[in-house]
């Protein structure tokens, strides 16, 4: 193997937190099996940036929910509700963890604004 393809790898599961020093990591010989490892890479990238915007939307949301402002609370519901809805056809979220955050979202939503009247 390259040694430039030994450092990439190498990068690849500097990555990862849960592995422990003494675990043997076995890198692939085979030209499929390193293909996988580059895309599986891309994958768990793209979906943590994905799940970390959608973490960052929900907190934004519910600061503005606690602020007590009707009108913008549910704008801002429905752009979370899009968001949620795209991470679980995705696959990034289960559809009933979706379905369960924005059941929680809406109920805030609701809460805010029987509370400004």
């Amino acid at each position: 193997m390259e040694y430039s393809a030994i450092l990439y790898f190498r990068s690849l599961l500097q990555g990862c937190q849960n592995r422990s020093t003494e675990e043997v990591v076995v890198l692939p010989n085979i030209k499929s099996a390193k293909k996988r490892v580059k895309v599986s890479a891309n994958k768990t990238a793209v979906n943590r940036m994905l799940k970390s915007s959608l973490k960052t939307s929900v907190k934004k949301a519910r600061t503005v929910i606690s602020e007590g402002d009707p009108a913008s609370a549910g704008a801002v519901y429905v752009a979370v509700q899009r968001d949620l809805d795209r991470a679980a056809a995705k696959g990034i979220l289960h559809k009933n963890t979706a379905a369960r955050r924005k059941s929680r979202l809406a109920s805030k939503v609701n809460a805010a604004a029987a509370k400004a009247q």
